[in-house]
């Protein structure tokens, strides 16, 4: 029998199940119980609404000088699949993943499982496999019913928790803290990334006996001289450079990172030289990064109201000669409508693109302009690279291509010559 490509496995995945997301443990837990249970010595699961591929970057960089092997599993990607799972700081080769989707194929028999679930056996198996020492786990989506839970990690951070996704998590902000509150192990420690986390949050993780560590409470943030100090309620105190991850909330995640091996310490020592240098070796693609210059053009996953939000404060915090255009696309379960309105009149024009023929739960321009002020400049156009050419020849000092992933993934390729998106 012919072995299926890379391609042909995403293509399979996307296939086999009858719905993309189906929460549920019982499923994914009965294939990785068959499989033996792969996983890593050490875990540490990460969920929030925004800032959870940030915080993973920050604890990988860390751990990293330490000397530690890390396993690194994310999502989604931006330009290959690949990325998803990275070993020793290296994607995941195509080779190694078709054989782990291989060995998840033959233990699921009959059981049914999502393009989320294989990707994250196969993470489970390659880092096992390759014997990683620590492996981080990106929550997908909200946290208990997700299927990185099926790990009982050595530590779990809740950095953000804002609305999005409100059809599968609930109405508010504690319904959604709820479900993210779920990843808590009794006895373990839970770090609580944000200063004003929601009341329903707190009480599912202490009703599971978690060990929460809370920002500003437990541990706190401070500005200092050319960098920022973190330190702890039992005395401890590290000073730090400051990320060369652009944002504010950067400090907020990288503090959430060190706050987890701070209460990590017997287990994954670091020393602050070794989490100074984390700080400042932490790389994510696709948050405020900067692509070019004359006029400047800045891609970010900004994708939810939260992340306008930080946006919106960089913006003004870096302000330029002149007025900023953006090019904007989103997802259908997007509140469009309340970007826009946190975005506010720092956009002086809109470059609105489909994002139809990326996936099919894109807004088509018309829908995106549908939502936006009647005042608002703005121009549609059928694709992501029609937009951004338009937007580079008009727009004097700064661009800003933002919202969904699948649109960074498209300024990027367009930009670098990258691989073309896969499934």
């Amino acid at each position: 029998m012919t072995k299926r490509t890379l391609d042909e496995w995403l293509d399979y995945q996307l296939r086999v199940h009858p719905r993309e997301i189906d929460l549920g443990l019982d499923r994914v837990r009965a294939v990785w119980q068959r499989m033996g249970a792969p996983n890593a010595p050490r875990s540490v699961i990460v969920g929030g609404t925004n800032g959870k591929g940030s915080t993973v970057a920050f604890l990988k960089a860390m751990l990293e000088a330490a000397g530690y092997r890390v396993g690194a599993y994310t999502s989604p990607h931006l330009l290959a699949y690949n990325e998803r799972v990275r070993v020793d700081g290296a994607d995941a080769s195509d080779a190694d993943l078709c054989a782990a989707f291989e060995r998840i194929e033959h233990a699921r028999g009959e059981t049914e499982l999502t393009y989320f679930e294989f990707g994250t056996l196969a993470a489970l198996d390659l880092f096992a496999r390759a014997g990683v020492d620590v492996a981080l786990l990106e929550v997908g989506l909200g946290g208990r019913l997700d299927a990185t839970n099926i790990v009982d990690a050595d530590a779990a951070i809740v950095t953000t928790v804002d609305l999005d996704h409100q059809s599968w998590l609930g109405p508010d902000r504690d319904s959604i803290g709820a479900e993210k509150g779920g990843i808590a192990r009794a006895g373990r420690p839970l770090i609580v990334g944000e200063l004003d986390p929601p009341e329903a949050l707190l009480a599912t993780v202490h009703r599971v006996g978690a060990r929460v560590q809370r920002n500003g409470v437990d541990y706190h943030v401070q500005d200092a001289d050319d960098g920022w100090i973190w330190q702890h309620e039992d005395g401890t105190r590290l000073t730090l450079p400051n990320p060369a991850l652009d944002a504010s909330a950067q400090r907020t995640n990288a503090a959430a990172a060190i706050a987890t091996l701070h209460a990590l310490d017997g287990v994954l020592p670091c020393t602050e030289q070794e989490l100074a240098q984390g700080v400042r070796a932490a790389r994510v693609r696709g948050r405020l990064q900067r692509l070019a210059e004359a006029p400047e053009l800045i891609v970010d996953v900004a994708h939810n109201l939260q992340a306008a939000g930080v946006l919106a404060q960089w913006l003004d915090e870096h302000p330029v000669d002149g007025p900023v255009h953006a090019v904007f696309g989103a997802l259908d379960d997007k509140d469009v409508g309340n970007v826009y309105a946190t975005l506010g009149n720092r956009i002086a024009h809109w470059h609105l693109a489909s994002l139809t023929a990326e996936t099919s739960r894109g807004l088509s321009a018309q829908a995106c302009a549908f939502a936006l002020p009647d005042t608002a400049e703005h121009d549609l156009y059928d694709d992501v690279g029609s937009a951004l050419h338009a937007a580079r020849r008009a727009a004097p000092a700064r661009i800003v291509a933002f919202g969904s992933f699948f649109l960074v993934a498209a300024v990027l390729r367009r930009m670098n010559g990258d691989p073309p998106h896969m499934p």
